[in-house]
């Protein structure tokens, strides 16, 4: 969601150029998520309040091995009647100050998130302000005159926008970089007095001790500008116990399926990027509406229209596309069809691509539904019953089918990928080295003796239980000496199998 440019005039365009390529080495470095204890992936706990994700953090994701949490834009936005979850990305300034709580209850949630193990990366919006409303009043009590481009809470004023449009025609770059998204006003990244304020907001979250962004709409934003800005920003806060020269992990939202005049080979370079085609891919696969045997190859972009793993972060489905914004339509999957969609997940958390980040949801029947809320609009906090959230919220980190997976992936981190089976069809299996052992069907009972990778002895599967005191309480295979096992997969059950040697009864 989001859009911005910079229009530039063909006598500097030789100098922005130069500008851009000598930034690239600085910026190369902003691929790394820093996560500790070899953890691996990340959550989005969308539109959870600061106090929620700090009680989180300390009681069940850092137990459970969670590496961190993307949370929802943390700046002062409009406030829109009924209060949609859009809302979050129509800024109104650069406050710290929104619905999930203040710039005091954020300090506190990022240094105990921090102590549990769990880093925190935040949503971030400065491809636009927001639309036009009146009146304009933001989450901070600051007020705005959109239809004037007039921000005094930031400052900004209408020359620091492009000029108004729409995007009408995505064949044209400059359109979709410096015409509006939506009606959202569009800032000038080429403007310094624009760039100095979105570093300034940067830098003050770094200081807050987090480790990371995801930048919204960064395909309507020129990457040329995109990189000085990635480049101006403070090294991580030392005093939050980061290394010194450690650089800011940056993913950024470039929806590109290919047949656009703006692609992601222009973002990966400096920064990671979202994989939106992946998502779809597994979509399709677990629908049954491919070969499951295809995905032995999903990593090589030789063979596949997907960035190199190095440049990645990947994803089942995000806060759009599950309300069919964005990008995949019906091919992507959601907490709504449970089954698909954990079998989905459990292949991304088990196969070596990418950084992989969960989607935590609230429950919805109108795409443009806010968190669960209270007749004043504060948001209601999740509860929990029996390790489950139940009042609205899905909370589909929680459920065991996939925290069990991110700690499958958390082991078989550094493993290769071996043992690769299929059937040629809709059933696959495969190992990472001698530490875990993954097998899937979408079409019909999987029966097969394989190679697991796995030392000799009885597993608990972890899709269908739970490993405590020596006990399993789902299905046990026993691999022989020689890794061979007997995998059974009914089509009634969960689809998809994963045992691993911390699993080892």
């Amino acid at each position: 969601m989001g859009l911005t440019t910079i229009l530039v005039h063909s006598s500097a365009m030789s100098f922005l150029a130069l500008s851009f390529v000598s930034l690239l080495a600085g910026a190369l470095a902003q691929k790394d998520p820093h996560y500790l204890d070899g953890r691996t992936t990340m959550v989005h706990l969308f539109e959870w309040k600061f106090q929620d994700i700090a009680k989180e953090c300390e009681t069940f994701l850092g137990p459970m091995g969670y590496g961190g949490v993307q949370v929802s834009p943390i700046n002062e936005n409009l406030i829109i009647d009924k209060r949609p979850w859009y809302e979050r990305y129509q800024p109104l300034s650069y406050k710290i100050i929104s619905r999930s709580g203040t710039e005091a209850e954020f300090r506190d949630m990022v240094s105990r998130c921090n102590k549990a193990g769990v880093r925190i990366y935040v949503d971030t919006v400065f491809n636009h302000m927001t639309a036009s409303a009146n009146p304009a009043y933001g989450t901070g009590g600051s007020f705005a005159v959109p239809d004037q481009l007039d921000y005094p809470a930031v400052p900004y004023s209408v020359a620091d926008f492009h000029k108004s449009c729409l995007i009408q025609n995505y064949n044209n770059a400059t359109e979709v970089r410096d015409c509006e998204l939506s009606g959202l006003h569009d800032l000038d990244q080429s403007k310094e007095h624009v760039r100095e304020k979105i570093v300034e907001f940067l830098n003050d979250i770094v200081d807050h001790g987090i480790a990371g962004f995801r930048v919204d709409a960064a395909k309507h934003m020129w990457p040329q500008d995109l990189a000085i800005i990635y480049n101006r920003t403070k090294d991580l806060s030392t005093a939050a116990g980061y290394p010194p020269n450690t650089r800011p992990y940056i993913y950024q939202e470039v929806i590109d399926l290919g047949g656009e005049a703006v692609n992601k080979y222009e973002y990966n370079s400096f920064a990671n990027v979202i994989e939106f085609q992946y998502g779809i891919i597994l979509g399709t696969m677990f629908r049954n509406k491919d070969k499951l045997s295809r995905l032995e190859t999903i990593s090589d972009p030789n063979k596949w229209r997907l960035l190199p793993s190095a440049d990645v972060l990947t994803m089942v489905d995000n806060h759009d596309n599950q309300r069919g914004h964005g990008a995949g339509g019906s091919n992507i999957l959601t907490y709504k069809e449970p089954k698909p969609y954990k079998m989905a997940i459990a292949f991304m958390l088990a196969y070596p691509y990418g950084h992989t980040r969960i989607m935590s949801s609230y429950a919805f029947d109108d795409p443009s539904q806010g968190p669960p809320a209270t007749s004043n609009g504060e948001i209601i906090s999740p509860e929990i019953l029996d390790g489950r959230c139940v009042n609205g919220w899905v909370c589909e980190h929680r459920w065991p089918q996939i925290y069990h997976m991110v700690q499958f992936r958390n082991l078989v981190k550094d493993e290769k990928l071996e043992n690769w089976w299929s059937n040629g069809e809709n059933q696959i299996a495969f190992s990472r080295g001698n530490k875990g052992f993954v097998a899937f069907t979408v079409d019909g009972d999987l029966r097969e003796r394989l190679q697991t990778g796995l030392p000799g002895g009885t597993y608990c599967d972890v899709i269908t239980g739970n490993l405590v005191n020596g006990n399993c309480s789902g299905k046990t295979v026993t691999v022989d000496d020689n890794g061979t096992a007997d995998i059974e997969i009914p089509s009634n059950e969960e689809g998809v199998l994963a045992l691993h040697i911390q699993a080892k009864l």
